[in-house]
């Protein structure tokens, strides 16, 4: 196999332990497997954390066909659901986010329809300004909901704008004090029966560490060994807290060359060769989620050592400088991310290159590559 994206169980499982380990034992596990898994693969991940989690959260309905090949751990489907795909979703155990009314009552209706009552997670906007019940919305909703006859309230669940890069929590203070003003209104309206999410990961370490704040936890980027900030990495890694990075993303060498200096590389001629090299073209690209801001920045790992890459970044190619290798051969491994030997490539350093953050690195990872467990 030429490329490919490996995924460690072993990391996977330590992961979600030093969440198990930090939360209160009675606290729930949403294992967040969005978008692919962040990157990683939605279903090779659900497969490893199918006895290891109490849920699953996907974004939408194809999502959650896919996730049903492999797993029938009850899921939270999160993302928005067209109108016409809401009965499909339901028939596949699809636990639904719900923040207006126009959703509620054809939930309703759908219930009826199906003679079952239908379980929602109800979306609070505790200041963060997307999805979720603002303020005043909250007592025509309630009266609404009061109404339904095929709806069960399961959840209220909110989420956090502004906590893993900063070191002033007073905005996700003022979050959690909206948030728990809706489960109050909620409650003396005589919805007691239901449980309640805020946190994802950076969530869990600042506000929910061996409390139980909420009965869920929604870890996403965390359990796949990255951390939401540097701050949060710094104040939790020494504090019996280790994260472990799950993905190593291969390609092999698919041609080296011997080139004479002033000779260019790539689209642009963004690169001249100032001297006598060799070099190695890797059949990876922009089409494969290696990211085109790569171009004359970024490094891979070939035989244990950094290589770096020359010229622009192609749709389905790169070349790096393997002048400095001793030996090297067509099909060596090339690690794009990940570890190799003593050295290691991380999300965290390919996002610094883009000016982005390390989720989106795995995140973009092209679904077309192969997941392997390892």
């Amino acid at each position: 196999m030429l490329s490919y994206i490996e995924i460690s169980k072993k990391n996977l499982l330590h992961n979600v332990d030093q969440f198990r380990r930090t939360i209160h034992p009675k606290t729930k596990i949403i294992g967040v497997i969005k978008a692919n898994a962040y990157g990683h693969g939605q279903n090779e991940v659900a497969q490893i954390l199918d006895s290891y989690v109490d849920y699953f959260q996907v974004d939408d309905l194809l999502e959650l066909e896919q996730l049903r090949r492999v797993t029938n751990v009850p899921t939270l489907v999160l993302g928005y659901v067209a109108k016409d795909e809401l009965e499909a979703a339901i028939r596949l155990g699809g636990i639904l986010a719900v923040y207006d009314i126009e959703r509620l009552k054809l939930l309703d209706k759908l219930g009826a329809k199906m003679r079952k009552k239908i379980s929602i997670h109800v979306k609070i906007d505790a200041a963060l300004g997307r999805q979720g019940l603002i303020h005043s919305e909250w007592p025509p909703f309630i009266n609404a909901l009061k109404k339904c006859r095929n709806i069960k309230l399961d959840a209220l669940y909110s989420h956090f704008a502004n906590i893993e890069d900063s070191s002033d929590f007073s905005h996700a203070q003022k979050q959690i004090d909206i948030f728990g003003k809706a489960v109050d209104q909620f409650r003396r309206s005589g919805f007691t029966d239901f449980v309640t999410h805020q946190s994802a990961s950076s969530g869990v370490l600042v506000f929910e560490k061996d409390t139980a704040a909420n009965q869920m936890i929604r870890p996403g980027l965390s359990l796949y060994g990255m951390w939401p900030s540097n701050e949060l990495r710094t104040r939790f890694e020494n504090n019996n807290f280790k994260l472990k990075p799950v993905m190593r993303w291969v390609s092999k060498i698919a041609q080296i060359k011997n080139l004479p200096a002033g000779y260019s590389i790539g689209y642009g001629l963004t690169y001249i060769t100032p001297r006598a090299m060799t070099v190695a073209v890797v059949p990876q690209g922009y089409s494969d989620g290696y990211d085109r801001g790569f171009s004359n920045k970024a490094d891979v790992l070939i035989g244990g050592r950094r290589c770096r890459v020359l010229g622009r970044v192609a749709m389905n190619m790169f070349v790096v400088d393997v002048s400095k290798l001793e030996r090297v051969k067509v099909e060596d491994e090339v690690v794009l991310l990940g570890e190799q030997g003593k050295e290691q490539i991380t999300a965290e350093e390919l996002a610094i290159h883009l000016d982005t953050i390390n989720y989106e690195i795995t995140t973009r990872i092209s679904p077309l590559l192969p997941r392997i467990t390892v």
